[in-house]
C-alpha cells in the first residue's frame, strides 16, 4: 500500500472535542430544557467535571440561565438550566406576495412581526426590510439575521440567481442588509428553511425527510442522512422545474410544463377561471371556502390541483425514497380534500420492493419560512443536530 500522505490526515484537537462537547450540551438544554447538570452528564455520556466547564462558560456567555432548583426526595437540590430568551434573532420571510419581518427568541417564539407588501425594485425591498429590523435592535442582544427565499442564491455571493416567481433580477441581497445593520445575515431557500424548522422545532425523528412547499410555486427541501442538501451548485430540489408535460403551460423560469404550473396555488386558481367567470380577484384561500361551500368547479379545480401533486411526488419518491414528506401551505386547511388524492397517487406508482413516504399536512399557519430562518442562525451555535444524543 502507498504511505499515507500527512496532510491528507486530519486529527481532532482538543478544541474541536471542546467544541463538539460544547454543542451537545446546548442542543440537549435546547432540546429537554429545564435540564440539570447531573442529567446532563447523564445524557451525554461527558463527566461531570466536563459538563460543569462547558455549563459556566455558556453562562458566562449568556447563553445560559440557572434557576429554578428541582425537590428531590432526598439530596442536593439540582438547579435546573434553560437558554437565554433575552438573546433573540431576526427572521425575515420574503414572498412574491408579501415580506414578514420578525424578531424571535433563541426558543422559536415570535414576540413581534411586521407584514408588507414585496417591492418589484429590490434596492427599495431592502430599504423596507432594514427599517423594522433597526427599531427591533433597539435594546436587544441580535444573534443574526435569517432571510428565507423563494429561489435560489449564491452561497459565497450572497447574490440571488433563481427566483423565477419573485421576478427580481439576480441581486446581492445579503450585503446591503449586513452593511445597513451591522449585523451577520445568512439566507436560505424557503423550502430548505422549512426543512430546518421542522427538524429543529419540531423534532422530526427521521434522517430522510422532504418537506414540499405548495403557494405560488412549488419548493422541495431535502434532508437526507442527517443532512440538508444543497448540491454542487445550490440548486438540489428543484422538482417544481421538472416538466410532468413538455408541452403545458409556460412556467416562470422559462420552460413549459413543470410541475408548479400543473400543482401549485396558482395552477388551482387557473383551473377554476377556466370553468367560471368569476374569478378575478380571488385568492387560494377563497377558492378553498367556496369548495368548502359546495361549489363544485372550485371542488372539481383542487381536486385537479392534488391530483398533479400526486404525480409530482412520484419524482420524488422514486428519486429520494423518503421516509416522510411534510407538505407546507394553505393547501393543508383542507388536508381532507388533498391527502386521500395525493396519498392515492404515490401509492400507484410505488416501485416493487418500496414502501410509500408517510404524507404529514403541517398545519403551522405560514409560519414555517420564520422559524426555519431562527434555526438558520442557531445552526452556527448548536450544529448539526445528528449529531446530539436523542
Amino acid at each position: 500500500m502507498p504511505p499515507t500522505e500527512s496532510k491528507r490526515v486530519q486529527v481532532a484537537s482538543s478544541e474541536v472535542a471542546r467544541e463538539i462537547n460544547r454543542r451537545v450540551v446546548l442542543n440537549l438544554i435546547r432540546k429537554r430544557q429545564p435540564l440539570s447538570r447531573a442529567d446532563l452528564a447523564r445524557v451525554s455520556g461527558l463527566q461531570r467535571s466536563t459538563i460543569s466547564l462547558i455549563v459556566e462558560e455558556l453562562i458566562g456567555e449568556h447563553w445560559v440561565l440557572e434557576g429554578p432548583t428541582g425537590r428531590p426526595p432526598r439530596g442536593r437540590r439540582p438547579t435546573f438550566l434553560r437558554l437565554n430568551d433575552d438573546r433573540v434573532i431576526i427572521g425575515v420571510d420574503i414572498r412574491p406576495i408579501q415580506t414578514t419581518v420578525a424578531l424571535a427568541d433563541v426558543n422559536g417564539h415570535f414576540t413581534s412581526q411586521v407584514t408588507m407588501p414585496t417591492p418589484n425594485d429590490p434596492n427599495v425591498a431592502v430599504a423596507e426590510i432594514v427599517e423594522p429590523i433597526i427599531r427591533a435592535c433597539h435594546n436587544k442582544k441580535i444573534e443574526g439575521i435569517g432571510v428565507s427565499l423563494p429561489g435560489r442564491f449564491n452561497m459565497g455571493l450572497g447574490k440571488l440567481i433563481f427566483a423565477p416567481n419573485l421576478r427580481w433580477p439576480d441581486f446581492n441581497l445579503r450585503d446591503p442588509i449586513q452593511q445597513a445593520t451591522g449585523i451577520e445575515v445568512e439566507m436560505e431557500n424557503a423550502a430548505n428553511a422549512c426543512v430546518l424548522a421542522a427538524v429543529w422545532f419540531d423534532h422530526m425523528e427521521t434522517s430522510n425527510l422532504v418537506v414540499v412547499t405548495v403557494s405560488e410555486g412549488i419548493g422541495t427541501g431535502i434532508f437526507t442522512g442527517g443532512r440538508l442538501v444543497r448540491g454542487w451548485n445550490g440548486m438540489a430540489g428543484e422538482f417544481g422545474h421538472v416538466p410532468l408535460e413538455p408541452g403545458g403551460p409556460l412556467c416562470g423560469c422559462g420552460s413549459r410544463g413543470c410541475w408548479e404550473v400543473f400543482a401549485s396555488n396558482n395552477a388551482a386558481l387557473r383551473y377554476y377561471s377556466e370553468s367560471s367567470h368569476q374569478s378575478q380577484g380571488l385568492r387560494f384561500v377563497d377558492l378553498l371556502s367556496l369548495a368548502d361551500q359546495g361549489d363544485a368547479r372550485a371542488g372539481k379545480a383542487l381536486e385537479k390541483m392534488a391530483h398533479y401533486l400526486g404525480r409530482g411526488m412520484r419524482m420524488i419518491v422514486a428519486g429520494l425514497s423518503p421516509e416522510r414528506i411534510v407538505v407546507i401551505g394553505e393547501l393543508t386547511r383542507s388536508w381532507h380534500r388533498f391527502g386521500p388524492v395525493i396519498e392515492e397517487e404515490v401509492r400507484a406508482q410505488v416501485l416493487p420492493g418500496g414502501a410509500p413516504p408517510v404524507l404529514i399536512p403541517a398545519h403551522e399557519d405560514g409560519m414555517a419560512r420564520l422559524r426555519g430562518t431562527v434555526a438558520l442562525v442557531l445552526q452556527k451555535h448548536f450544529g448539526v443536530t445528528r449529531e446530539v444524543p436523542a
